[in-house]
């Protein structure tokens, strides 16, 4: 066979195995091994079919018919050979298939183009692979690493692995940052451990950072574009804090205001894509090969983490954040502030705010004791008022409110710093919020239960009455106890370690809650060290409360609820009626669909369509060796007897048929082959 009729052969023969396949196994089959095995069938098959043809005495050695043999005979015989060749063919497919499903190989073109990112991927790989052996943590990626339960093993593997995510960069420093808020999916002793990681990263030189700035003045949200000189009287090169993904730069605007620049650094959104992308097929990984990574569900962990970080990339994220916080600040009465964004200034890799000048609260120890007891009170009670009031009422909190995240100004009033870490709550965990705040108000332990019940993940084995004696207990050591001022430091922390204890899956909106309420203890001690938070929570949250159970407030959620189910209300008499007259009668009966749901439907016709189908290829079989083995059989022509071309015809359907039922018991879950 020539070249060019091999070619042709075998595209026709491609073309006509991918219709056949798809129209008989029912799924797609990928046209990469359709043309391997119509090639292997064009350069096998015409020579298999010739030499059955001359075994048969169909045809002569020379590739002529037999004269004694009707020519239709021939060629219907040649066929049932043909359709055979291409039954081969499918079962060919279906064992690819089976061990390389469609879709599991890379397709080669994007294999060579992805060729350099891939290369530097097995770098990385390689590289963090070396850190994790270096670090001793290699048998936690094998199947059936787990710890041993012993406290002294848990405190070593938790500071290796603080040191490998060190040692991994700045991404993943980000990433047991914020496994260091989820206790209770890593276990306390993780998290204190890897609440110390910190990223040593050296500053970019203004050089590097400068054409990001001028990029963003050059699309300034103003609507003119502008340069750096015309907008700024003065900026300086020197950063004033560098961070993993961004630098801070002092600068004075044109209009004598003085602002602070927050440039993101060159190559950190490429740098955490790249990171990101490793994360993600690590943590599938883990998944699929230990039983801790699957516990811990972590695909779904990095893909929190990717989104958070995406956002603290995108500085109008942050922008927004600060004025998302603003709507609070009235609950402090003046007393805590914000710093102004420069909106126009502003942009995904470019933040300009106020400067604040002041000192933060974790360096204040001489400007606090300057301040008067009656001041600092002050600011305390201000400072938590804004809090509650940003997570009860705003559903928009600060959620790293620690020390050096409040700055004491000169004028003796507080500011709040980096916007970067902001929760977000919805109305319903806002409602339940409440409840727990008023519950501790009252000293009330089953109330307080149940507003968490409604917030957390009810676990499948919890002892409720267990866990309800255990807050009654936590609220009596920091509420109740000596009059109501028992010592309230660390009630938060120690609320937040009872629900990992009972095993709590915490969504992460509240895990930040509790981070949030936890680092606001500190900064309450530090303003003041004998600043009872929970008595003045329970003072300032019910002056909240009553506002919101205050009577117009009571009318309003009413009206709205009623709004919603007067629709209801109006038909529900009608519907009374018709179900009385209806069992007055004798006629009340139910309807129950079994299979409402197309989906089920969809499932329950496909199965029996696969019972049927292995049913009727099974009585193909059983037709087809009865008919091949039966001795007598009457014959159409000299020497061509009927039996066996039926049953080869039969075992043909059954072949098919067959192949058609693994198809379907080897398609992967989405439903493609």
């Amino acid at each position: 066979m020539s070249g060019f009729a091999l070619t042709l052969a075998t595209i026709v023969n491609t073309i006509l195995l991918g219709i056949v396949s798809r129209r008989l196994l029912g799924t797609p089959v990928g046209w990469g091994r359709t043309l391997l095995v119509a090639f292997l069938l064009v350069v096998t098959g015409s020579g298999v079919l010739n030499s059955v043809a001359e075994a048969l005495h169909w045809v002569t050695p020379d590739g002529q018919y037999a004269a004694d043999l009707p020519v239709m005979l021939v060629g219907a015989g040649l066929t049932l050979l043909l359709a055979w060749v291409v039954a081969i063919g499918l079962a060919a497919l279906v064992v690819l298939e089976a061990i390389v499903p469609t879709g599991s190989l890379p397709d080669p073109i994007a294999l060579l183009r992805d060729l350099p990112a891939r290369q530097r991927r097995a770098r990385r790989y390689a590289a963090i692979t070396g850190i994790v052996a270096r670090r001793g943590l290699s048998r936690f990626a094998r199947a059936g690493g787990q710890l041993s339960g012993d406290r002294a093993e848990t405190r070593r593997t938790a500071q290796a692995l603080r040191g490998a995510l060190a040692d991994a960069g700045v991404t993943y420093v980000k990433l047991g940052q914020m496994l260091a808020t989820r206790p209770d999916l890593i276990g306390q002793e993780f998290a204190d451990e890897l609440a110390h990681l910190q990223a040593d990263v050296p500053p970019e030189p203004w050089e590097r950072v400068e054409p990001i700035l001028r990029d963003q003045l050059a699309g300034s949200a103003t609507g003119s574009a502008a340069t750096i000189e015309e907008v700024f009287a003065h900026v300086e090169q020197a950063p004033l804090a560098a961070a993993s993904v961004g630098q801070v730069h002092c600068a004075t605007l044109r209009d004598g205001r003085e602002v602070v620049l927050k440039l993101q650094r060159p190559g950190a959104q490429r740098q955490v894509d790249a990171d990101l992308d490793i994360l993600r097929r690590i943590a599938h990984f883990l998944a699929r090969r230990t039983q801790w990574g699957a516990d811990l569900r972590l695909p779904d962990l990095v893909d929190g983490f990717a989104q958070s970080l995406g956002e603290e990339l995108d500085y109008r994220v942050e922008a927004a954040n600060v004025h998302g916080i603003e709507h609070s600040l009235s609950a402090g009465g003046g007393l805590v502030t914000v710093p102004a964004v420069v909106d126009g200034l502003s942009g995904r890799r470019v933040l300009v705010m106020e400067r604040v000048r002041g000192v933060p609260l974790s360096r204040a120890g001489q400007r606090l004791a300057g301040l008067s007891a009656q001041r600092r009170v002050e600011l305390a009670r201000a400072l938590l008022a804004i809090v509650l009031d940003q997570i009860v009422r705003v559903g928009v909190f600060h959620a790293d409110l620690h020390g050096g995240n409040v700055i004491l100004r000169d004028d003796d009033t507080l500011v709040l710093l980096d916007f970067g870490s902001v929760g977000r709550l919805d109305r319903a965990a806002r409602d339940d919020l409440a409840r727990l705040l008023l519950a501790v108000q009252r000293d009330d332990s089953v109330s307080a239960t149940d507003a968490l019940l409604g917030l957390l993940e009810r676990p499948a084995s919890l002892d409720e009455a267990s866990f309800e004696r255990a807050i009654g207990q936590i609220m009596v050591r920091h509420v109740g106890a000596a009059g109501g001022n028992g010592g309230t430091a660390g009630m938060f922390a120690d609320l937040f370690a009872l629900i990992v204890a009972h095993r709590f899956t915490v969504p992460a909106p509240l895990a930040a809650v509790f981070r949030s309420l936890a680092a606001l203890e500190g900064t309450l001690v530090l303003l003041d060290p004998g600043f009872d938070l929970v008595e003045t929570a329970k003072e300032v949250g019910a002056r909240q409360l009553s506002a919101r159970l205050a009577p117009a407030a009571m009318r309003e959620t009413l009206e709205t609820e009623l709004a919603q189910l007067l629709p209801s209300l109006r038909r529900l008499p009608r519907r009374v009626d018709a179900l009385a007259r209806s069992l007055e009668r004798g006629e009340l009966s139910m309807q129950l669909r079994v299979f409402a749901d197309d989906r089920d439907r969809g499932y329950v016709t496909g199965l029996l369509q696969q019972v049927a189908t292995t049913i009727i290829a099974a009585a193909c079989s059983l037709v087809a060796v009865v008919l091949l083995v039966a001795p007598n059989s009457p014959e159409l022509e000299d020497s061509v007897p009927i039996y066996p071309i039926l049953g080869a015809t039969f075992l043909l359907f059954a072949f098919v048929l067959a192949a058609r039922v693994l198809a379907f018991a080897f398609r992967r879950p989405t439903g493609a082959l």
